[in-house]
């Protein structure tokens, strides 16, 4: 029975290897370390602060090849404290033809890549306007410049004693990239059941629409984007407002959240080993009901990306996020901050 098992643990070892040995596996790697100075006033007082520290969207990953068909990709970051492994993308993708399955964990239909601020783990002014829904577990279908996903729902309870899912995340999005200029609009859509403490069942839904675009002109560039939507905050849209409805338990009602965000940049590549990037975001965020008020907060930035080698870069930067005031008219605060991220991709 020992020999049994050993022959068969070693032909499914040969088995192994030989797929492995048939696939195309392209490794790859980027080491981002961040340091900044911070100049944050909290409205009362102000202080400054230095940081260096391993980003979190440090990677190293494969992107695999198995034939002309099937294709796979894996990829770790350094999330957390002490650069914690997490995936960031696994999935495997099938073309059939028509149209592409994907099957695993990547980047959300709502995500717009305009811009490249670097402050915050590359900000990317995701918190400010610039439409990021993160990455999720899903079923994805692709036809030509058209996809549509069904994905795993990102809910909150906003204090209920009960939630109910019962129907996926669903996401579309076109794209049509050109020569010259890329077009993007997407949409998104969420919904699921909360019980609060009375005994009421309420439905917490959620959708965004939007739009953005990159125009190329020669050596420049300008990127623009803008979004709207309801209750973003449950669905995963992570911004600088509070963008979650609000769970009325006494009157046994929800109070849905009203947000917009835009955002532009504008960029020139001066040659192979300079570039520069200014860009400005503002995100806004109210509760749907009588009385209430605006939360909500922007950023701009100034930054050079220097190119020393290949797969070498530094990049200056020079910004302010305004977290503006809050819906009862507390003034919030702001955060100046200058200094630089090192970036090695291998």
């Amino acid at each position: 029975m020992k020999r049994l098992i050993s022959m068969v643990v070693l032909a499914a070892g040969i088995a192994l290897g030989s797929n492995a040995m048939a696939a195309e596996w392209n490794f790859y790697g980027s080491a981002r370390v961040q340091t900044f100075w911070a100049d944050v006033d909290d409205g009362t007082d102000s202080e400054v602060n230095y940081s260096e520290s391993l980003q979190g969207n440090s990677r190293i990953g494969a992107k695999v090849k198995v034939s002309d068909e099937l294709v796979g990709r894996f990829e770790y970051g350094a999330d957390g404290a002490g650069g914690t492994a997490n995936i960031r993308h696994l999935y495997g993708e099938w073309d059939f033809g028509t149209g592409k399955l994907l099957v695993g964990q990547t980047t959300s239909l709502l995500h717009f890549g305009l811009s490249n601020q670097v402050y915050g783990d590359d900000e990317s002014l995701e918190h400010y306007g610039n439409l990021d829904a993160s990455r999720r577990p899903m079923i994805r279908l692709t036809f030509g410049d058209f996809q549509i996903a069904a994905i795993s729902p990102k809910i909150d309870d906003l204090g209920a004693v009960e939630t109910q899912v019962i129907m996926p995340k669903l996401e579309a999005k076109y794209e049509l990239s050109m020569d010259s200029f890329t077009i993007m609009a997407a949409a998104g859509y969420q919904t699921y059941e909360v019980t609060t403490v009375g005994g009421e069942d309420l439905d917490v839904d959620t959708y965004i629409l939007a739009i953005g675009g990159k125009v190329n002109l020669g050596p420049a560039y300008i990127g623009a984007g803008g979004w709207f939507g309801q209750n973003v905050g449950p669905y995963g849209v992570d911004i600088k407002a509070d963008a979650d409805p609000f769970l009325n338990v006494v009157a046994g009602e929800l109070e849905d959240n009203d947000a917009y965000g835009l955002m532009g940049v504008v960029g020139f590549k001066a040659n192979d080993t300079l570039a520069l990037e200014a860009g400005i975001g503002y995100v806004s965020a109210e509760l749907d009901t009588n009385g209430s008020h605006e939360d909500d907060a922007m950023a701009y930035y100034l930054q050079a990306t220097i190119t020393l080698a290949k797969g070498v870069t530094i990049v200056p930067e020079i910004g302010m996020l305004d977290y503006l005031d809050k819906a009862d008219g507390t003034d919030q605060g702001d955060e100046f901050y200058y200094g630089m991220k090192w970036q090695i991709n291998f």
